[in-house]
């Protein structure tokens, strides 16, 4: 009889264990839509100089497009307003990226999976502005560009796939959720 119960005490814990892993982060990541325009800068290097043009090159890009698809309810007059403003675009990001060449293309770019707070943002090939500066090797910056998600900096998510994108400098905090629930589970029965 004991190990009856043993056992039936066993096969609750796993079924109980698995759910909560299983079940636990289907239920609480979000998606970016699949009607999405991202925007993807490279930069030159990894240097702090490239890396500082990088991030003015995002902020004064950004700010523009912005500006052009804030109110904009529609995928397809995203899509029209950036492909014909590509020039524009190249033209803001030249000025700021002074003498370093600048590229800027529109269509499908890939991206690596990333993890962001309670996001998380599939690798895949999406549609997207890419802006390359220099020779395009440094770490990259992105964002959703419509429907305009730029105000959260998915470069600072934890890239899932690939590890050479910009990694983050924190560890990762690992539990085992069968030792925290019987660690719950004596302290009740110790009354802590």
């Amino acid at each position: 009889m004991k190990y009856t119960i043993a056992i039936i005490l066993l096969l609750i814990i796993f079924q109980v264990a698995y759910t909560e892993t299983v079940a636990e982060p289907q239920d609480d990541y979000q998606v970016i839509p699949d009607e999405a325009i991202r925007l993807r800068i490279l930069a030159n290097s990894n240097s702090d100089e490239d890396q500082t043009i990088k991030r003015q090159v995002r902020d004064d890009v950004n700010e523009q497009i912005t500006e052009w698809v804030e109110e904009l309810t529609s995928i397809e007059d995203a899509r029209s307003i950036i492909q014909t403003r590509l020039g524009e675009i190249e033209a803001i990001a030249q000025a700021t990226a002074g003498q370093q060449a600048v590229s800027v293309s529109y269509g499908p770019v890939e991206f690596p999976s990333k993890v962001y707070d309670t996001f998380v943002y599939p690798g895949g090939t999406y549609e997207a502005v890419l802006i390359e500066i220099g020779d395009g090797l440094g770490d990259n910056w992105w964002c959703v560009l419509f429907p305009p998600l730029c105000f959260v900096d998915f470069a600072d998510g934890t890239t899932v796939l690939d590890h050479d994108e910009e990694e983050q400098d924190e560890e990762p905090e690992v539990k085992f959720f069968l030792w925290e629930w019987l660690k719950k589970i004596f302290g009740a029965l110790n009354g802590d």
